[in-house]
């Protein structure tokens, strides 16, 4: 009876053996291995801990391709090697244990450096934005060399996401929405959850009041330019991480645990460190890795507590976001991605069908478009926007747009956003726009260069093509040439609109706030932009995007904005040029992009958890079997199997 113990004992090994290696000669150390259990195992190697090549007969997907043979991790003398220790720069690269492969986690970019993965076929996001066709690729900035990465994803199981955000304003909503829908769509089954960790628990004072702070300061200028400035610096935020951890990070991580996401993706810039310490503690706790990524949704600055080194991975939309990452965060050049905002899927659309607006195929789409739309397509068209609350001085750049098209002579449609200001679109259906041009100011000495204003924007300026069309519009009006025939103007009020896309490829200029998420949309179907207003502080380097970038301007005086936007409308090589430049600074697939990529790391760190529950399994049993046949061969009592 023992000996036929004993040989079912050895059977057992010899089986577990022979799974976990498809070499023969492996000899494991049974007797004098430790085990240690928990979410990191020690693991049982081959004496000498040399990896030999696999047969040919092994091959798998978790093989090393030779393209990135380098990032292959070193064969060990060590008898015991930590699991989470091994491993390359991909995800499909192996962690060797033994002649076991397994795959690593991965906190680097997902396919390693462009100088050693060029594979188009599993092309996302990269720092550099390149095409995938490295042997013409361009060092310009030219359009056709921003074009989409079209990529596939090796793994399109579904996944579970949790979002990190607030309604602090529509952008971070809007963004996790745009993020939700690509994962949806490349990775389909996926469900996904919106967690606001201040104001969906239990949470103490100030924090469950921050939806409240934000509409009352952002409401008064000189309020939020007190909050920002003063908590945009380093010790104010460590405080506050401090006593937001001592606050509330027990309740967050009970609601981290309860959902049990796959990926963490935090599109809010107050919840980088306390949700990101509790996502690393239920990692402890369960032994399953869960990644979390940051995805800036500012777009020219950004504020301090956006930027925490410790993410795996942080997503940027320019050169200037990235520049406060590094100097504010420390976060390193290999977590972050510039990939662009993102912004909704129907922008992607829009832009793939027009182009080049300025082509003869962009304006054909631009024609077809405002036919959908009924809007008069022998008109230039105006589209004003005041945010979703259809705030601020919107009526009056509307009178002022009306007046100076009018007196100008052009034709033109302008398409005014009111949002929820049901009073403003009824008053602008029912009033006399005969009274307003008459009441309307007819001076153009605020089209002019000078030095003053020079002085109070030095940190950016109109482009140069920009300013030499308002001096020649300005020296016209000097001289009384103005048009014989008023312009056939209309305007057209309307609420909220579910179709944004398709009105701004329609329009030939946009009329808005400093919004990171509008100007991305704006800039990814080459739409020239009128800033009129921004934040203190959190939209100022928006407006710097803009000036820099030559497709638009900033000014808060309606008058300034009217008869600049006049300007621009009778230069049509000036609205052409601008548009170019628009196009160079968006990207319309920066969605689709960030959750390719996002999801094609999430998939690596769930197969890593995976192996690692597979390899405990097969630890905890050879373990037993290696007790039992040291004990049997003692001369112990039987044991039942």
């Amino acid at each position: 009876m023992r000996i036929a113990v004993s040989a079912s004992a050895i059977a057992i090994v010899a089986g577990l053996v022979e799974s976990s290696s498809s070499h023969s000669s492996s000899v494991f150390a049974l007797r004098n291995s430790r085990f240690r259990l928990g979410p990191q195992q020690w693991v049982i190697v081959p004496y000498g801990g040399e990896s030999t090549s696999p047969s040919h007969n092994d091959k798998n997907e978790n093989e090393i391709s030779p393209a990135n043979e380098s990032a292959k991790a070193k064969p060990t003398s060590s008898k015991i090697l930590d699991s989470v220790s091994a491993g390359g720069a991909f995800h499909s690269d192996a962690a060797f244990i033994g002649t076991q492969t397994r795959a690593p986690l991965t906190r680097s970019p997902p396919y390693g450096s462009e100088e050693n993965y060029r594979d188009p076929s599993l092309a996302v996001a990269t720092n550099q934005h390149e095409e995938t066709d490295t042997s013409n690729a361009m060092n310009d900035d030219s359009v056709e060399n921003k074009k989409p990465l079209r990529a596939v994803p090796r793994k399109t199981g579904p996944l579970k996401i949790l979002f990190l955000s607030s309604d602090t304003g529509g952008g971070h909503r809007a963004s996790a929405e745009a993020l939700a829908n690509q994962f949806q769509r490349l990775f389909p089954g996926t469900t996904y959850d919106l967690f606001d960790i201040w104001t969906d628990v239990d949470s103490s004072w100030p924090y469950y009041t921050i939806k409240d702070t934000y509409k009352s300061f952002s409401a008064t200028p000189w309020k939020w330019r007190t909050l920002y400035h003063v908590s945009n610096n380093a010790v104010y935020a460590k405080l506050a991480d401090l006593h937001s951890y001592y606050m509330n990070e027990e309740k967050i991580f009970e609601k981290l645990e309860e959902y049990n996401p796959d990926v963490i993706v935090s599109v809010h810039p107050t919840m980088n460190y306390v949700p990101l310490f509790s996502t690393r503690k239920l990692a402890e706790k369960s032994g399953k890795d869960i990644p979390f990524f940051t995805v800036v949704t500012d777009f020219g600055s950004g504020h301090c507590t956006w930027f925490n080194k410790d993410v795996d991975k942080m997503y940027l939309a320019s050169e200037p976001i990235k520049a406060i990452a590094q100097a504010r965060g420390g976060v390193p050049d290999e977590k972050i991605v510039m990939s662009g905002l993102p912004i909704r899927y129907d922008f992607a659309k829009q832009a793939d069908a027009m182009g080049d607006r300025t082509t003869p195929e962009g304006k054909a789409h631009q024609f077809k478009i405002r036919e959908e739309l009924k809007i008069d397509t022998n008109k230039r068209m105006v589209l004003v926007m005041g945010g979703g609350e259809g705030v601020g001085s919107l009526s009056d750049i509307v009178n002022e747009i009306y007046a100076k098209l009018r007196t100008q002579g052009v034709d033109a449609t302008i398409c005014v956003i009111c949002g929820r200001n049901e009073k403003l679109k009824s008053d602008l259906e029912t009033r006399c726009w005969d009274t307003v041009v008459s009441q309307s100011l007819k001076s153009y000495e605020s089209l002019k260069s000078r030095l003053y204003t020079r002085l109070l924007k030095l940190h950016a300026t109109r482009s140069r093509r920009i300013q030499l069309a308002l001096d020649r519009a300005a020296a016209r009006a000097e001289k009384g040439d103005v048009a014989g025939t008023p312009g056939n103007v209309d305007v057209v009020p309307l609420g909220f609109v579910k179709n944004m896309a398709e009105y701004m490829v329609a329009a030939d200029v946009l009329v808005t706030k400093a919004g990171p998420g509008t100007i991305a949309e704006a800039a990814a179907v080459g739409l020239p932009i009128m800033v009129t207003s921004h934040l203190p502080g959190q939209e100022a380097g928006n407006v710097d995007i803009v000036l820099n970038g030559g497709f638009g301007d900033f000014c808060e005086d309606p008058e300034t904005i009217a008869l600049e936007i006049a300007c621009w409308l009778q230069e049509s090589h000036l609205l052409d040029d601008m548009s170019r430049n628009a196009m160079k600074v968006g990207h319309p697939h920066a969605a689709e992009e960030i959750a390719l990529d996002i999801g094609e790391t999430a998939h690596a760190w769930m197969e890593r958890n995976a192996m690692n529950a597979r390899t405990n399994n097969d630890t905890l049993c050879v373990s037993s079997c290696g007790f039992l046949i040291e004990h049997m061969s003692q001369g112990g009592a039987p044991v039942r199997l």
